[in-house]
């Protein structure tokens, strides 16, 4: 009698574990939580690399935000820095500014279709042009098609493909940062620009330095969650030894 009373205990465990059972959190490897926009800034600027790893990375991971649990891939995107056959420079820049076609661009749809199963989540993050790129992503029509683009959160960077977008965008800026002005929608769509910038203070005087450093900073961007929602709860759960970095040559 005991034992078929254990062998049900057993299997009342199992039958309670699969009722409450979501889309599973890595539970071995190298993992690691992030719960807010400043801790994904810092994966983005691991980008900044002089050209020896690439501008581009995407990780695998677990987006939890409330019940809710999905396997995402992180996709970070840095920003302009000058190197050799890379394509993060200025007339990059340029060409984003008027939302026009590019080599980072099409390099990183290029990545995401090689890389990502088809139908998958995506979390996309960038640093000033690689927000912008991150942008176009967001409204690629290939992309749409293929992948489900949940978040977009981007860091001291301009608006871009307003309409097209698809997920929820959030751009972050400090007080201080010019750069979320200098794209032609910024400038066309002045009130939408400034309405859909989410900003904080810094504390800093030269608008160059609140570009490069604010957006890493816990104390100025901490309330934001991993999503760019301020006082959301939203974090990301990511398998560090899924974590690959891709170059964007220009040629």
């Amino acid at each position: 009698m005991k034992k078929h009373a254990g062998i049900a205990a057993k299997i009342l465990a199992l039958v309670l574990v699969a009722m409450f059972m979501v889309t599973p959190v890595f539970a071995a490897g190298n993992t690691k939580t992030y719960t807010n926009a400043s801790e994904i800034a810092v994966l983005v600027s691991d980008g900044y690399n002089q050209g020896t790893k690439g501008p581009i990375t995407i990780t695998k991971g677990t987006l939890k935000s409330g019940w809710s649990s999905k396997t995402v891939y992180l996709v970070t995107l840095s920003g302009t820095e000058l190197v050799f056959n890379q394509s993060t420079e200025y007339i990059t820049d340029l060409f984003c500014g008027f939302n026009l076609n590019n080599a980072y661009y099409s390099n990183v749809v290029n990545v995401i279709k090689n890389n990502v199963p088809k139908n998958a989540n995506l979390v996309l993050a960038g640093h000033s042009l690689g927000g912008m790129v991150a942008q176009q992503v967001a409204s690629d029509s290939t992309i749409k098609s293929r992948y489900n683009v949940l978040n977009t959160v981007t860091f001291g960077s301009p608006l871009l493909s307003l309409g097209s977008r698809e997920g929820t965008v959030k751009r972050l800026g400090d007080t201080k940062d010019f750069v979320p002005a200098l794209s032609v929608q910024s400038v066309t769509i002045p009130l939408w620009a400034y309405v859909g910038l989410n900003k904080e203070n810094g504390g800093y005087s030269n608008p160059i330095t609140a570009h490069k450093e604010s957006y890493k900073r816990a104390d100025v961007w901490g309330r934001y969650d991993v999503t760019g929602t301020k006082y959301g709860s939203a974090k990301l759960i990511l398998d560090m030894d899924t974590r690959v970095f891709y170059q964007s040559p220009i040629f």
